[in-house]
């Protein structure tokens, strides 16, 4: 393919997908261009240029994407430093460092967003892959560059133990490398799920999560009555932070049936969600969403030119800033025992939250198995009275 249609198709891909930083050809040479930290203030952002020094063929043109994936990734764990590009010496170590294990990587990348399933969200897809998937992708090539390892294992084993017992971090990187193992065809371990045991069976089971009275007595803190609608959308519906925006409210009228429906272009796609507890809808004002969405704050939602991610970071930010005691997914967590204790069915829980029947029974597991069990000890006895 000619180099200049190239370049046009992948920055095409780049628009599509919502990155706003695309692959420029001055010249013979690559570079990247758009919106940075500024050199001077990285709380300001304008446009600038990361010069590559790669040559505008086809080769060139496959480095500079694996260097713009570095960059995002580091703008959106907020680590960039313009001490790493200055001297251009990540695209030099990439092209040193290249490798069949980075084609085989390349490859499972492609793999994963042409999976049929994960189409129905594209900005969703792509934050999956940024969040859940690639730190620990990284990581895993990282390791094996420094310690001269090959995709075996043992480098999955010890990519995996890097990670602190019991972490989020560790369960997740579990669970991004058995897709990649899979993918490969490697036998992972009978044990690999258990160690990677974290957030979802230890910490989440029994975090300090919110009474209903703490909620709503937080609700009375925020001072803003547009944040305190979208904390009282979160607290009835059990929304994750940047689904707060991508909602249809037509059925919160008055005479509607109390349900939303969460957007296909959200991080899981399309959903519904009841309100539990249904006197919250009322409580919290909610109806006046159905007249005017614009109630809610006003914040930047085009995933032409932002992330789900960053909009569910503005979120959080937010709960920072009114100094409050719980954060989003404390809300949403105290919605799914909610729903566990007046009896819903798990897999009707699961596809609210927008997520499968497995994470649901893995997070909520501790309180799971006590009201089954309670619900046993209350059948039991009911028996013996009759």
């Amino acid at each position: 393919m000619d180099p200049n249609i190239e370049l046009s198709k992948i920055n095409e891909d780049l628009a599509k997908s919502a990155v706003r930083l695309r692959i420029e050809k001055r010249g013979d040479l690559l570079n990247l261009r758009g919106p940075l930290p500024s050199r001077s203030n990285a709380m300001e952002t304008k446009v600038q240029r990361i010069s590559l020094r790669l040559k505008a063929d086809h080769e060139g043109l496959m480095q500079a994407q694996k260097i713009l994936e570095m960059v995002l990734f580091q703008l959106n764990q907020n680590q960039f430093n313009w001490n790493h590009w200055g001297n251009n010496q990540h695209s030099k170590s990439l092209q040193k460092t290249e490798s069949p294990d980075h084609e085989k990587l390349e490859n499972f990348k492609s793999a994963f967003f042409s999976d049929p399933l994960r189409k129905r969200s594209k900005s969703g897809t792509i934050t999956t892959w940024n969040s859940a998937y690639l730190p620990y992708l990284n990581r895993l090539m990282r390791i094996g560059m420094k310690e001269t390892c090959k995709l075996n294992v043992n480098l999955f084993n010890k990519t995996l133990t890097s990670y602190s017992e019991n972490s989020r971090s560790r369960q997740q990187c579990a669970t991004a490398l058995s897709a990649f193992a899979n993918y490969l065809e490697l036998q992972l371990p009978d044990n690999w799920r258990a160690n990677g045991n974290g957030y979802g069976l230890h910490k989440a089971h029994f975090r300090k999560l919110p009474s209903d009275n703490q909620i709503k007595e937080t609700w009375l803190q925020i001072p803003n009555p547009k944040w305190r609608l979208a904390y009282g959308l979160m607290a009835t519906y059990g929304l994750r932070n940047h689904e707060v925006f991508f909602c249809d409210f037509s059925g919160l009228t008055n005479d509607g049936d109390k349900v939303i429906r969460v957007l296909p272009n959200t991080k899981t796609g399309e959903h519904q969600v009841w309100p539990f507890h249904p006197s919250w809808f009322t409580l919290f004002n909610l109806e006046q969403l159905a007249k005017n969405p614009k109630a809610l704050p006003s914040i930047k939602t085009d995933l032409n030119s932002t992330t789900l991610q960053k909009v569910g970071r503005r979120v959080t930010e937010q709960f920072h800033r009114y100094n409050l005691q719980l954060t989003p997914y404390d809300l949403r967590h105290a919605w799914a025992i909610r729903t566990i204790h007046i009896g819903l069915p798990d897999s009707v829980a699961a596809r609210m939250m927008g997520h499968s029947v497995s994470i649901h029974n893995k997070t909520y597991h501790h309180w799971i198995t006590r009201r089954d069990q309670q619900k046993a000890v209350d059948d039991a006895l009911a028996r013996k009275i009759a």
